[in-house]
């Protein structure tokens, strides 16, 4: 406060001298009144300037200095842009200052030379504040010779004469910032090497109108220091990051391999004659096997997700086909445990959307498998419906619920319910991973739960319908009566929704005297029955009330029985017109419905392939047998696994165990060229993508024909799968490999490879 006082002092003394009195500071105020004449000088100007001066005093004494302090005290907590901002406030302070000093009347009998005293009195006196403040002020010519400086810049410096001299020579160094006319500059102080943020700003001189240099500079070290560590600690996490991406891809490969070998002999030794003992054995390690795969694929995707390399690949889906093939994935989980599993889609939804299917396939197999999983009694129901431009999918089931904290922190990383055998099999990611990919979706999954009375997850996402808009899907079955035979539950309520959905009427009835009433008591109010679905469980009920009934035969229906896929061989089929197997398909109940079909239609692979419904090696491949193939693998296990597979397959298999022979062979005679190549991505003498590159320039050089090439790899990131296309493989299959996936490939490659030689 000391230094001040002083330099109020100075600067009333540069200013006209004493501060002004207060009965003058209303003499002034009142002359500058509307309607007081201002007096005038000898020269005839107007000398009506205290206003002015008084300004100029008020913001170099006290505001101006004052808002400079602020600012600068704000800069120091390590705000860039405040420090600028202070700099700025005080070069224009010079700037104003210099060029009202410029352009202040003389009085009478005033010379030049007063002008240019009260530009060096405001020169030191700037000087002066910067050396109160800690910063550096320097003028010097445009070639850069130092004119004058502040006693700042002399002690840091150590320079106490550096008149003459340029900054460079003193030994300053000067960095160009990102702003025109900003340096940071390096000066060996007392203290050690420090960085100030150095401003130049032009102004000119008022005794010669020569162009000027002013400079002001101050002390950010501690600022650049900080910086500094925030940019080195992001380049460590990155790095460190990287590291774990690393080694998490080179731990997957290290896993998958085995795991390849372990899956692939158990379904070798399970189709061998064994005791039940065996079988129970050989269940339990598939199980495991399968477990160990899901916490590797769990890891990488949470792995992703961290990195900030997760990406959404959108496109025009079905989400209605969608949803069904992953019930029919987990259905057989839910009929082991005895529990039922239904799904419906809302007439309103479209039938093609755009989104992320493989990403919204891997959270519905979550939520609801993790359904599943904690259901032991009831069932699991779920049900799509469109709320205005956003999806809604509810996943509802009878299990054992939540409290409020469990509910806190289902989402959370590594986080797991239920009994300790539940907790072993599973990873405690799936949900984490889940609501990290539905909020890249802009989305949310959310869940409702009350201990005791089971849960309700929701996910909800937006998606761009586009043109689409909602078919004539509500008329379907608009001339179906049906009457539903089935015990409640979430199959019953799903099949009975979907009825509904589709435009057609659906009864519900829970045992055979029932169902009677309610045929007959439909014919005779006028709405006559179409059919009635019989569910297998009710079976019983249907031979002992309705089957062998004259006036139940009179209505003419279509009796349809509803089967689990695992039971579809062991109920007859003459009492019945047509099957249904759960967990139903909305396609299949209205071929059925409308007389198209009779039903028991042939499940996809990925339903076929789960636990259950797989079909032996033998069985799997027929038509495309006795192809030459050659195989790439230098993993002993895993080529002894592939080799077996294909021979039981009918097929030749060549192995070889690096990149070179894999070529060699592959590139020989016409006649001795191989029909499909099977290969690792990764073995010696190479790398699987240069391998493919070599073999299709070869291939196009020596106009050969190509030969159909299907991947093996551990790898499970889109980006290798698009690499491993693009070079010219036919298909990409991520271990550990299912046996009979693998001959489905190999069959279906071996047909279009046919199919183009013909075209040819």
């Amino acid at each position: 406060m000391q230094n001040l006082g002083q330099l109020q002092e100075r600067l009333s003394a540069a200013f006209g001298g004493p501060a002004a009195k207060p009965h003058e500071k209303r003499m002034e105020a009142s002359s500058s009144r509307p309607g007081v004449s201002t007096p005038q000088g000898a020269d005839g100007r107007q000398r009506g300037t205290a206003p002015t001066r008084r300004l100029l005093f008020y913001w170099l004494g006290g505001a101006g200095l004052l808002a400079a302090m602020i600012l600068m005290l704000l800069a120091h907590a390590g705000d860039p842009l405040l420090l600028s901002g202070s700099l700025v406030v005080l070069g224009l302070a010079v700037i104003a200052s210099y060029a009202l000093l410029m352009v202040r009347p003389r009085k009478a009998g005033q010379g030049p030379g007063k002008s240019l005293q009260d530009w060096n009195a405001g020169a030191k006196l700037f000087a002066d504040v910067h050396d109160v403040l800690g910063d550096i002020t320097v003028s010097r010519t445009m070639d850069r010779r130092i004119i004058s400086a502040n006693d700042t810049f002399r002690r840091l410096s150590g320079r106490l004469r550096p008149e003459g001299k340029t900054c460079e020579e003193i030994g300053l160094a000067f960095r160009p910032g990102p702003i025109p006319h900003c340096y940071d500059v390096e000066i060996s102080t007392p203290e050690g090497q420090r960085i100030f943020l150095w401003r130049d700003v032009v102004t000119r001189d008022p005794a010669n109108g020569r162009l000027l240099l002013q400079s002001v500079a101050r002390d950010v070290t501690d600022e650049r220091l900080i910086a500094q560590g925030r940019e080195e600690a992001r380049q460590k996490a990155e790095y460190n990051s990287a590291a774990k991406s690393r080694l998490l891809a080179t731990v997957s490969h290290e896993v998958r391999t085995p795991l390849s070998g372990i899956l692939g002999m158990t379904h070798l030794i399970a189709e061998t004659r064994l005791t039940q003992e065996q079988q129970n054995y050989l269940a339990n390690i598939r199980q495991s096997g399968h477990a160990l795969t899901q916490l590797v694929e769990d890891l990488l995707d949470f792995s992703t997700i961290e990195v900030g390399r997760f990406a959404l690949h959108p496109r025009s889906e079905s989400l209605r086909k969608l949803l069904e093939s992953v019930v029919e994935m987990l259905a057989h989980r839910a009929h082991e445990k005895g529990i039922e599993i239904g799904a419906t889609v809302s007439s309103d939804v479209p039938e093609n959307m755009s989104f992320d299917p493989a990403r919204l396939r891997q959270v519905l197999f979550n939520v609801i498998g993790n359904a599943v999983k904690f259901t032991q009694v009831g069932g699991v129901f779920i049900r799509v419906s469109l709320d205005a431009d956003d999806i809604s999918i509810t996943v509802t089931d009878s299990g054992p619920g939540m409290t409020t904290e469990e509910q806190a922190r289902v989402f959370g990383e590594f986080e797991q319910g239920g009994s300790v055998a539940d907790k072993s099999s599973g990873t405690g990611l799936g949900l984490a991973i889940s609501a990290r990919i539905m909020r890249e979706f802009n989305g949310a999954l959310t869940v409702a739960s009350e201990k005791g009375k089971g849960s309700e997850f929701t996910i909800r996402f937006p998606v761009d319908i586009g043109s689409e808009r909602p078919d004539r899907r509500n008329t379907l079955l608009a001339g179906n009566s049906v009457v539903l035979l089935a015990p409640a539950g979430a199959a019953r309520t799903a099949i009975a929704e979907t009825i509904t959905t589709l435009g057609g009427l659906c009864h519900l009835v829970g045992d055979g005297e029932t169902a009677r009433t309610t045929l007959l008591g439909l014919a005779k109010g006028g709405r006559r029955p179409t059919d009635i679905i019989i569910d297998h469980r009710m079976s019983a009920e249907f031979s002992a009330h309705l089957a062998d009934r004259a006036e139940i035969a009179a209505l003419g229906l279509r009796k349809v029985l509803l089967v689990n896929p695992e039971e579809r061989s062991a109920h007859p089929l003459d009492l019945f017109d047509a099957w249904l197997i759960r967990p139903l398909r909305e396609q299949s109940l209205i071929d059925v419905l409308r007389g198209r079909m009779r039903g028991m239609e042939k499940r996809d692979a990925l339903n076929d392939n789960q636990p259950g419904f797989g079909l032996s090696v033998t069985e799997t491949l027929v038509a495309a047998s006795g192809l030459s193939i050659l195989l790439g693998e230098d993993d002993p296990i895993n080529a002894m696994l592939v080799r077996v597979v294909l021979e039981k397959g009918g097929h030749k298999v060549r192995h070889v165990e690096d990149f070179e022979a894999l070529l060699d062979y592959a590139l020989c005679e016409a006649n001795a060229r191989p029909d499909i190549i099977i290969s690792d991505l990764s073995m010696p003498g190479g790398n699987g993508i240069e391998m493919l590159g070599r073999l299709r320039g070869h291939e196009r050089r020596l106009d050969l024909a190509s030969v159909p090439v299907i991947v093996l790899t551990a790898d499970k990131s889109d980006e290798s799968r698009r690499q491993v296309l693009l070079n010219g493989a036919n298909r990409v299959m991520v271990k550990p490999v299912d046996p009979v996936r693998l001959l489905t490939e190999v069959q279906a490659v071996a047909a279009l490879s046919a199919r183009r030689a013909e075209a040819r």
